[in-house]
């Protein structure tokens, strides 16, 4: 027999639920078993990873916090 879940959402949960529905047809049972699955699959070790972090060398030491780097960005 399956296991049954009950779960008290805050109401921005219940909005990211609901257009998760209503955009992938899924129910809300499939939508919390796939979230599941996908924090499984994270490392368990505490540590948070975030994608592509020194995947590249940019030569810019500052990268990240000088906002020079930035002008013009994503202007056509």
């Amino acid at each position: 027999m399956a296991a049954l879940i009950h779960a008290r959402l805050d109401p921005e949960t219940e909005r990211q639920l609901a257009r998760l529905r209503k955009a992938t047809g899924l129910t809300d049972s499939e939508l919390v078993r796939r979230g599941l699955r996908a924090l499984a699959a994270l490392p368990v070790d505490g540590k948070r990873r975030i994608v592509g972090v020194g995947s590249f060398a940019s030569g810019k030491p500052d990268l990240g916090s000088n906002q020079a780097h930035l002008r013009g960005f994503g202007r056509g």
